[in-house]
């Protein structure tokens, strides 16, 4: 590769919760190697916990149907002021038309002195959380296929009160190429080579918190896996996008942290040359992604490298992964209040790449914690959209750990979220 190609292929990392210096709230994010047009300019990829679900079916198309939702006002807001230029949103119910009402009253509507913006190009698909299994998948002796009614999302195939609860959708500026899209919403967690699927500590039996009947439907993925190829100018950045469940809320067969563990491992095995050959999409389609091709991961992943509840290593099989650019720990000024807030946990990391680590007066346990790029978690516990506060950062890397310079960082506070955003290159 030429050097000329190398400098014109950045990535920009850009972090913190509400608004940062480029990227948004809620989210570390990444700007993708892009050069578009063969200007070299970077291209932004960014991800956000928006929190922009709803208990019921119906209900965030009816709250997107006039541009005065306070919670949307601010979200999009936040997209405005940072700009991404490829955006995942998580927590987004599945619903075509509301993913459309919220780019015609929101985002290209001005909030608060903002700009408009206006991403010409969307991807939405259906998501497994609220999906009924038929199934006991919780062990407590009822089968719950009823939506909304108590038990239903434990039983669901991803947790939630009703089909699509929890989703995500894809606002881009660049064309997506659908039909090089690809969604992996039915692969089996079973078929998965060495999956760690849950045990039963009850019975002797090795694995056997679900019975075969029930792993013949039980899907891997929680939400869905997307990989969609973006096309900036002549290249193509295949984005890479899922949101794995919260390694909590089980018992002692850790059945969710064990899901999560192989969420995130699908991503690592998908890029790793030769490792996906038994992944198979929802059209059929079989193995990982091409050899040689450009790819940023992002998402809500659930899953920190250094503490949380998710299985030790879980964050690590991206971020310790060979074709991974996982090199550099995003930084501003932005971070450094926090880090001297008493509510704030006491990082091993210098104060310009601080965490946040607070506890909520009603559940003395629980934790809201955001990481830096390229992961992170959030633990929300049972809040309905996070927290107050956090800190921005960002910086601006090379393809293939180059060496790295700096930002303008923005302090930021506001409303939480979590992101886990990764650059890299599979092998040619």
């Amino acid at each position: 590769m030429s050097s000329a190609v190398r400098r014109s292929r950045r990535i920009a990392v850009r972090g913190g919760l509400l608004a940062t210096a480029v990227m948004l709230a809620a989210l570390p994010s990444v700007a993708a190697p892009a050069a578009a047009h063969g200007k070299g300019e970077d291209v932004r990829f960014a991800t956000f916990n928006a929190s922009l679900n709803r208990s019921a079916a119906g209900t965030l198309r009816s709250d997107l149907s006039t541009p005065g939702n306070a919670q949307a006002r601010t979200i999009a807001e936040i997209v405005q002021r940072n700009r991404p230029d490829v955006l995942l949103i998580n927590e987004f119910d599945f619903d075509p038309v509301a993913a459309r009402l919220f780019q015609d009253n929101y985002l290209s509507v001005g909030q608060n002195g903002a700009k408009p913006i206006r991403y010409p190009h969307r991807f939405i698909a259906p998501s497994n959380t609220g999906v009924a299994s038929g199934f006991d998948l919780n062990n407590n002796g009822q089968v719950v296929t009823q939506p909304g009614t108590p038990g239903y999302g434990d039983d669901a195939l991803g947790f939630g009160d009703f089909p699509g609860q929890y989703g995500m959708v894809v606002y881009s500026r660049y064309p997506i190429d659908l039909g090089g899209a690809r969604t992996f919403q039915n692969f089996l967690w079973k078929d998965m080579p060495g999956a760690l699927l849950p045990d039963d500590p009850a019975t002797p039996a090795p694995a056997d918190w679900y019975s075969p009947e029930e792993l013949a439907v039980f899907r891997l993925s929680s939400k869905s896996h997307w990989d969609l190829p973006v096309r900036i100018g002549k290249r193509t950045v295949h984005f890479l996008v899922s949101h794995p469940t919260p390694p909590v809320f089980d018992g002692p067969e850790d059945r969710n942290g064990r899901r999560n563990f192989d969420e995130i491992r699908f991503w690592a095995d998908y890029v790793r040359p030769g490792s996906g050959r038994y992944i198979y999409d929802d059209q059929g389609r079989r193995g990982g992604l091409r050899p040689g091709s450009k790819f940023v991961i992002a998402g809500d992943l659930n899953s920190d490298p250094r503490d949380g509840d998710s299985i030790p290593g879980a964050a690590q099989q991206l971020l310790e992964h060979r074709w991974v650019n996982a090199g550099f720990t995003p930084s501003s000024r932005g971070a450094v209040g926090p880090s001297r807030r008493a509510c704030c946990r006491a990082a091993p990391t210098p104060p310009t790449a601080a965490t946040r680590s607070t506890t909520p007066p009603t559940s003395p346990t629980s934790r809201v914690r955001a990481t830096y790029a390229p992961t992170t978690s959030c633990r929300r516990a049972g809040w309905s959209y996070g927290m107050v506060g956090c800190s921005g950062r960002s910086r601006v890397i090379r393809w293939r750990g180059s060496p790295a310079r700096s930002r303008s960082p923005v302090p930021t506070t506001g409303w939480s979220g979590s992101i886990c955003a990764s650059a890299g290159s599979a092998a040619s």
